[in-house]
């Protein structure tokens, strides 16, 4: 991913929509849906329970700066370096992964954020187990560039082996489990190639004339892969990031960010997808932005569709402005959460919201409150969320629709401090004059009248009162 950087730097919002951008650029007409049934199946049992959490955590927060993106030398505003270092990039680079020995989250406790989330009603995790800057969290047998090494001071605590502590706690609170990946790795010499100093995010050498060099970065990505797949319970995702490194033949070159990579980088996806499966059964493998058979879902990120879209996908998006942890963080309102959840699901999407740690292991506090607020409005409302489809008009003014059988729930987005009228017209197709309407939280059936725009429903001024200032009205219609 591409993030934006410290809050107040003047780059932040156009970091973030240029990322946005280059996600949303993407041709999903080109979607290839899987074929394995056990993918079908796994896929299916995903889109049911459509809210996750992710977690960008890694070194890089004891700095409070942009996860991995300030060692790339590109003239990008989510690129720009900070602090004492950052006149040389060779000196930002040491000092930068010098972070290793000093990074010591003492206060990781991966149950209580289990618990938080499942109160809040998350029901899968996607953690970064290595991001582009190549530190992984997990005890990988490739590199010492990881949080087991006996450089890392967190190395002798008895949870040091980060990816798998948080595996366990969130699959033991019965979430759905998802490993990020970064392809791209700039610690390894055999992408990063200290002969040949990086210009950009890219691979630093031609593959086609070193091949032997790549085929060791092949073999290398393999190895941490199965490393995953195989010493870390049951896997449900596992989620790729940095689509440069993609084969030239899946270059858009239609799509502005996609024209400036340089190299065929094809990692043998199949040979990876094969193997991953192969300890994974009906593991699904998103390949994120290359199109094919190795993106069983698209993750359009910071950004939600403007239509509804019939294929299987989900946005990234982050409960602050960073992706990575900044020590004063602008936490977007449970109102604004709630809201973008009910227009993703009616969209036919999942959300998967972004929380990140800090260097002592921690959460912000009000991330917990967040996800208290929320988990308030789910417990009430998370029938017309969670294994619902999307029904026409999906999302039409400040409506939302979703259906589960023959129920459809009209999830009505008001805008702050907006209060509920005395009457409301519920527009839909199942709405007929034997329709029974309640209000979810309102344990009382409402006065429904049949007229030729629709259903006017009357709301007493008890419901009037009792859901003031929430974020979201639901209401739920039944065929008598």
């Amino acid at each position: 991913m591409k993030h934006n950087l410290l809050t107040g730097i003047a780059g932040l919002l156009l970091a973030t929509t240029t990322l946005a951008q280059q996600h949303s650029e993407q041709n999903h007409a080109k979607y290839v849906p899987p074929k394995d049934p056990l993918v079908q199946q796994k896929l299916s049992q995903w889109q049911d329970i459509k809210f996750g959490l992710l977690m960008h955590w890694g070194t890089y927060s004891q700095w409070g700066v942009v996860e991995s993106w300030s060692l790339c030398p590109e003239d990008e505003g989510w690129c720009e370096r900070r602090g004492p270092y950052a006149a040389n990039w060779y000196e930002y680079k040491k000092a930068y992964e010098n972070l290793q020995t000093t990074f010591n989250p003492t206060k990781f406790n991966p149950e209580r954020w289990a618990e938080a989330a499942k109160h809040a009603g998350m029901k899968y995790v996607v953690f970064t187990t290595k991001h582009h800057d190549g530190f992984c969290m997990f005890d990988t047998k490739q590199t010492d560039y990881k949080i087991t090494s006996t450089k890392s001071p967190f190395s002798t605590n008895p949870r040091s082996n980060v990816a798998k502590g948080v595996f366990n706690a969130f699959r033991n609170q019965n979430f759905m489990v998802g490993a990020y990946f970064s392809k791209p790795d700039w610690n390894t010499p055999t992408y990063w190639d200290p002969y040949f100093p990086p210009k950009d995010r890219n691979v630093t050498y031609s593959p086609k004339r070193y091949q032997d060099r790549w085929q060791k970065f092949k073999d290398f990505t393999y190895n941490q892969i199965e490393e995953l797949m195989t010493g870390y319970g049951k896997v449900d995702i596992l989620w790729l990031d940095g689509g440069w490194v993609r084969p030239a033949s899946t270059i858009d070159t239609t799509i502005s960010w996609q024209k400036t990579i340089p190299y065929d980088q094809d990692i043998d996806m199949a040979r990876i997808a094969r193997m991953a499966r192969s300890h994974q059964p009906g593991l699904l493998v998103v390949d994120r932005t290359v199109t094919g058979e190795f993106e069983n879902y698209v993750t359009p990120e910071q950004s939600i569709p403007d239509q509804y879209m019939p294929i299987p996908w989900e946005s990234c998006m982050t409960m602050g402005n960073s992706w990575s942890y900044i020590p004063k963080e602008n936490f977007k309102s449970a109102h604004r959460l709630i809201q973008t959840l009910v227009d993703i699901v009616a969209k036919n999407g999942n959300l998967l919201l972004n929380i990140a740690p800090g260097p002592d292991g921690e959460w912000h506090p009000e991330a917990y409150q967040r996800l208290q607020e929320i988990g308030r409005w789910m417990a009430t409302n998370g029938e017309s969320i969670y294994g619902t489809k999307p029904v026409a008009p999906y999302r039409q003014g400040q409506w939302a629709y979703t259906e589960k059988g023959p129920v459809t729930y009209l999830t009505y987005l008001p805008k702050e401090g907006e209060r509920l009228p005395e009457t409301i017209t519920l527009t839909n197709r199942s709405a007929g004059s034997g329709a029974r309407v309640t209000l979810l939280g309102y344990n009382k059936p409402l006065n429904a009248q049949r007229k030729a725009e629709g259903l006017i429903v009357s709301l007493p001024e008890k419901a009037r009162q009792q859901f003031a200032g929430q974020p979201a009205w639901v209401f739920k219609m039944e065929q008598k």
